[in-house]
């Protein structure tokens, strides 16, 4: 059976946004039912836009791995 591509693309801006709904209290389920995306594409975004370290010292693991 062939995967249906949905073709569903969106920019960081907007995943970043999702993240920080996430991180102001909105669990992924709800994120998930309002906005329409699975909750593991969900986690990814979390994972790949939320900061490690502290203040200034602060990076996403993208940017760690480019170092």
């Amino acid at each position: 059976m062939e995967r249906k591509n949905t073709g569903k693309k969106y920019n960081n801006e907007f995943k970043k946004t999702i993240v920080d709904l996430y991180h102001s209290v909105n669990s992924v389920k709800e994120l998930s039912g309002e906005y329409g995306e699975s909750e593991v594409t969900i986690y990814k975004w979390v994972k790949e836009f939320t900061p490690i370290g502290i203040g200034e010292e602060s990076m996403t693991p993208k940017e760690l791995a480019a170092i």
